[in-house]
This record gives structure tokens, C-alpha cells and sequence, in this order.
């Protein structure tokens, strides 16, 4: 079911034993992009992870010259109906959610252009280091289609004014305009990205996994709401975190002036 026409997987999974999954889109023909099926191969990984109490981060990749090129353009124009329509972007919509819902940073590992569905699944993931020679646009535009859904994740990532040019344009970003914009975290050279991934990574699992956590639902919920209700959500937080083992550890360890001993909490 979940196959390409080679017989490959639409995703490949690989776990390590420090709890980091690297999800990996696998239609490299098809430029990655985001059909049905490859959809519903990636709301199954992401459904399984959400139950993992093994699962410290989270990468997704993809094979060949693209990440991912959007929605599969052929697939869509086969069965024009709004039924249709409405139920593939609200799968769509869906996926992009669970990413955002999993307890632990997403990371987008973006080695190639990421147009726009593309585009906003690096929006959508926490941080994103991409190639320097990644690209992004929403470009649905340039076919007379507005990219509303991949506009929701694009401007919560980037200005108003940045977005809306990208979005009314279909222009491409630059690895380094994507940068200046928000759009990503770092760049690395193609032969340095997986090395670029890794440091952050291991910054990542250096960290508690309850604090991370805490934080990442915070982070979004407060985001969404007015000021007045974000400090009280975010105190909350603080001190639900504060009364943790780890945060009293690690309190306790600046005081000594000594490294925390998260291993024994």
C-alpha cells in the first residue's frame, strides 16, 4: 500500500539507539511531492511516534534532488471535485498538525528545492537546516492557485510582509534568503548537511527530555493566544517544569558550580 512503483518504500524509517528517528520521503522521481498515498505513509510514522516513550527527535528527509515539491499535481487535477479537494487538503492539514503535537523538536533536513505543501512541511517542522543550494517558494500561484494551506505554517514562520511577497510572487528563496527570513536555522554545504544535522541533534539530546517537552507545548500554545493568557499559560509552565527532578537538579548543580547529573533522575 504504502509503496512507490519500484516497490520501495514511500518512507524510510531509521531509528537509533539514542532515540532519534530520521523519516525519509521516498518518491525522488515524483520530486517527493505529497500524495495520498505518500500522505497517509507519513500520518501512519507520525502516529506510531506519538506513542514512543523512546523518541528524543525527530528528522525528516527526503531522497533525490527535491525535498518536496507540494502536493502531486497529477493526482489532484485526476478527480476535480470539491469533496476530493476538501478531504485532501484537511489530510494534509492533518499531517502537518501531528508534526507540531509530537513532545519532541522536528527537524527538517532540507537537501533540495521545497516548493510550496513542500515549502510549508519545513515551515511546519520546528527547525530546519537546509543545503546551501536548497530552494523555497509557494509557487502555486504561477498556476493560478494561492497556496492558502502552505501560507497557515509559512507566516508563522516569517513576516507578514515577506510571506505575503512569496505567496502573490510564487518567487524562489535562496538557502541564504530563507535564513535572513526565518525560514530555516542553518545552512551547510551538501556534503556537510548530515554533519550540520547531527550538531544539532546532539545539542538537543543534551538536554532534558521533560524541559523540551513543557516547552514545545508551550511554545505553540502561547503563540496562538493574547499576551495576558500566554504569561499565565507560560507560568504555569515554569513552574510545573520547576518542580521537576531534572530542573531542581539542574538549579541545584549552578549553585555547586558543578555539571548536572541528569542520568540519576
Amino acid at each position: 500500500m504504502n509503496m512507490t512503483q519500484t516497490d520501495e518504500p514511500l518512507i524510510i524509517r531509521q531509528d537509533d539507539d539514542r532515540g532519534v528517528c530520521t523519516l525519509t520521503l521516498n518518491r525522488p522521481a515524483a520530486f517527493n511531492a505529497l500524495s495520498e498515498e505518500l500522505l497517509t505513509a507519513l500520518q501512519t510514522e507520525l502516529d506510531n511516534l506519538a506513542t514512543s516513550q523512546k523518541l528524543r527527535v525527530l528528522i525528516i528527509a527526503a531522497t533525490g534532488k527535491a525535498f518536496c515539491a507540494g502536493h502531486d499535481l497529477r493526482q489532484m487535477r485526476a478527480e476535480p471535485s470539491m469533496d476530493y479537494y476538501q478531504k485532501l487538503f484537511s489530510q494534509c492539514g492533518k499531517m502537518m498538525l501531528s508534526i507540531q503535537k509530537l513532545q519532541v523538536p522536528v527537524i527538517a533536513k532540507v537537501q533540495g528545492i521545497a516548493t510550496a505543501a513542500g515549502c510549508q512541511l519545513v515551515a511546519q517542522c520546528d527547525l530546519a537546516v537546509a543545503s546551501s543550494e536548497a530552494k523555497f517558494a509557494v509557487s502555486g500561484v504561477n498556476l493560478g492557485l494561492f497556496c492558502a494551506t502552505p501560507s497557515v505554517a509559512l507566516s508563522r514562520n516569517v513576516s507578514r510582509k515577506a510571506a505575503f511577497e512569496m505567496l502573490v510572487t510564487g518567487d524562489f528563496l535562496s538557502a541564504e534568503d530563507a535564513l535572513k527570513q526565518g525560514l530555516i536555522n542553518q545552512i551547510a554545504e551538501p556534503e556537510k548537511l548530515d554533519a550540520c544535522v547531527e550538531t544539532l541533534v546532539a545539542k538537543i539530546l543534551s538536554k532534558p527530555q521533560v524541559a523540551l517537552a513543557m516547552g514545545k507545548e508551550l511554545f505553540y500554545m502561547q503563540l496562538e493566544t493574547g499576551i495576558e493568557k500566554a504569561y499565565e499559560y507560560a507560568s504555569q509552565t515554569m513552574a510545573c517544569n520547576m518542580m521537576d527532578n531534572t530542573a531542581l537538579e539542574g538549579v541545584q548543580a549552578f549553585i555547586e558550580k558543578r555539571k548536572p547529573n541528569w542520568s540519576a533522575n
